[in-house]
């Protein structure tokens, strides 16, 4: 689905929202309430620039609209692979963007994250997985890193990687797997309006991911470690 499309069937209209390049953002209503909207489109590699615009963006809104809610529309292909944004620091700006979205929770904004087309790598960690929740449709991909790439990586054979992806979700792509690891929260389907009310008034206010892992079967030790981690003297 396109974000125009969705935009239309989520709020009934597109208008209030501004496309700058790959970059998205603006203000709509749901419900007569105002929501800021920040995301991205077109597969976008999020690289310095857009990294910093969508972080502008949301301390826009903590600054001039506190404890409005935030609702990030992710379509990225990753992070941007070119000389240029790596001398310039893109690992600063993506962190900047992350520290954004966390400030904004801090500050009492609900932060919402929705997969709407594609999400990979560090473009979908800095972003909605540092929501208080993170949600998709159907039909988005969603990946860190592809299984001949994790064995360059790791030096793992490709086919005992896929055989292991066959079993344990942590080294399959999917939004299934992402659901059962509890990165995403659930999936939307149906009625996507009454989705996005139900997850802006059920959003967590703590970091559930591990809690959900475990409880779904697909993160089995993340919780049970941090919990060892924390009781240690």
């Amino acid at each position: 689905m396109d974000w125009k499309s969705l935009a239309e069937t989520l709020f009934g209209s597109d208008r209030g929202l501004t496309l700058q390049g790959d970059f998205l953002q603006g203000e709509v209503a749901l419900d007569g309430e105002p929501l800021t909207v920040v995301g991205t489109t077109g597969h976008a590699p999020i690289g310095v620039r857009l990294a910093l615009a969508q972080a502008r963006a949301v301390l826009d809104t903590i600054a001039r609209h506190p404890g409005r809610p935030i609702l990030l529309l992710i379509d990225t292909q990753g992070q941007q692979l070119r000389r240029r944004d790596e001398l310039l620091g893109i690992n600063r700006a993506m962190a900047h963007l992350g520290m954004a979205i966390d400030l904004a929770r801090r500050r009492g904004h609900r932060v919402l994250g929705l997969v709407y087309d594609q999400a990979l790598s560090g473009g979908f960690i800095t972003s909605g997985l540092i929501a208080d929740a993170c949600d998709a449709l159907p039909q988005a991909e969603i990946r860190v890193m592809r299984i001949p790439a994790m064995s360059r990586v790791t030096k793992l054979p490709e086919d005992m990687l896929t055989e292991l992806s066959r079993a344990n979700p942590v080294f399959a792509p999917g939004v299934e797997n992402y659901v059962a690891m509890g990165g995403v929260r659930r999936v939307w389907s149906g009625d996507l309006q009454a989705a996005l009310r139900q997850a802006l008034a059920d959003a967590p206010t703590e970091d559930r991911r591990a809690l959900d892992g475990a409880e779904r079967g697909g993160r089995r030790l993340a919780a049970d470690v941090m919990a060892r981690v924390l009781e240690a003297p």
